[in-house]
C-alpha cells in the first residue's frame, strides 16, 4: 500500500496532508524517514511525529457545525484546530475547507477514500450557503454573482471567472447561494469584486447532507441514507 494511503486509511489525515507530512520529514517507517511515493507492506512501522499511527477498520462520518475562530486543520501546532475542538477518541479529517471566519456544515470522516472522492469531484457537487453582506442589494448584484465573477485565484496566483451559480434573495441584505465549485475564500471574493463585504456566511448544505438544526460546535453522525446518496454521487 502506498504510504499517503496507508496514513490516509489510518484516520490521521488526507492523502494531501499526508504527502505534506511526507514531504516534511515528519514520517517515518521502521525508524527511517520516509519519502513520496514510498510503499508499506504489513508488519512494518508508520509514524507520524514519532507517534505510531495503525489503519482503522471502523470508519466514521460525521456533520460537524463549525463555529467561527476554528481552522480546518487537524494541525495541532495551530490554535484553534479541528482536532482539539471536538476531542473525539480517534483521528478524524475534515473533507475539504470552510474559512475560520465561516460557520455551518463540515464534513469529517476517517475514510481517506471518501475523502479523495469527493475532493476529485468537488466541482460537481452541491455546496449550499447562506450569506450576509455590509448593505442592501439589488438585481444586477444577483444577476452578475449568478453570472460568474472574475476573482484572484491564490492557488493557481491568477485571476478568473467562477462558474456560473445559483442564488436566491431571502432579506434586503442576505442571500442563498449554491456553488459547485470551491475555490480559495470564493464567496467573499466574489461579493468584494461587487462592492459589498460579507458579514456572515454560513454553510448549510453538502451534497445531500443538510446542516438541519445542529447548533454551533454540535456535531452527528450521517445517517444510512445520508451515506448511501454520497456514494451514489462519487461513484
Amino acid at each position: 500500500m502506498r504510504l499517503n494511503k496507508y496514513i490516509s486509511d489510518s484516520g490521521h489525515s488526507s492523502r494531501r496532508e499526508a504527502d505534506r507530512l511526507i514531504e516534511a520529514g515528519r514520517v517515518t517507517v521502521d525508524g527511517e524517514t520516509a519519502v513520496i511515493g514510498l510503499r508499506v507492506i504489513p508488519g512494518q512501522e508508520v509514524a507520524v511525529d514519532g507517534k505510531v499511527v495503525t489503519v482503522n477498520t471502523t470508519k466514521v462520518y460525521i456533520a460537524l457545525n463549525k463555529p467561527t475562530g476554528i481552522t480546518c486543520t487537524t494541525d495541532v501546532t495551530i490554535p484553534g484546530n479541528l482536532t482539539d475542538f471536538m476531542r473525539y477518541p480517534e483521528m478524524i479529517f475534515p473533507i475539504g475547507r470552510l474559512d475560520k471566519d465561516s460557520t455551518g456544515l463540515l464534513l469529517m470522516t476517517n475514510d481517506g477514500d471518501v475523502v479523495n472522492k469527493i475532493l476529485r469531484a468537488e466541482n460537481g457537487h452541491d455546496k449550499e450557503y447562506q450569506v450576509m453582506v455590509n448593505k442592501p442589494f439589488d438585481q444586477s448584484f444577483l444577476d452578475k454573482m449568478a453570472s460568474g465573477v472574475e476573482i484572484y485565484n491564490p492557488v493557481a496566483d491568477r485571476r478568473q471567472v467562477t462558474k456560473p451559480c445559483k442564488i436566491e434573495k431571502i432579506g434586503a441584505k442576505s442571500f442563498n447561494l449554491t456553488l459547485q465549485q470551491g475555490l480559495n475564500r470564493q464567496i467573499r471574493r466574489m461579493c468584494e469584486e461587487c462592492g459589498y463585504s460579507v458579514v456572515s456566511l454560513k454553510r448549510r448544505r453538502i451534497m445531500s447532507v443538510h446542516l438541519g438544526n445542529l447548533n454551533e460546535g454540535q456535531w452527528r453522525y450521517l445517517t444510512k441514507d445520508e451515506l448511501v446518496a454520497i456514494n451514489d454521487a462519487i461513484k
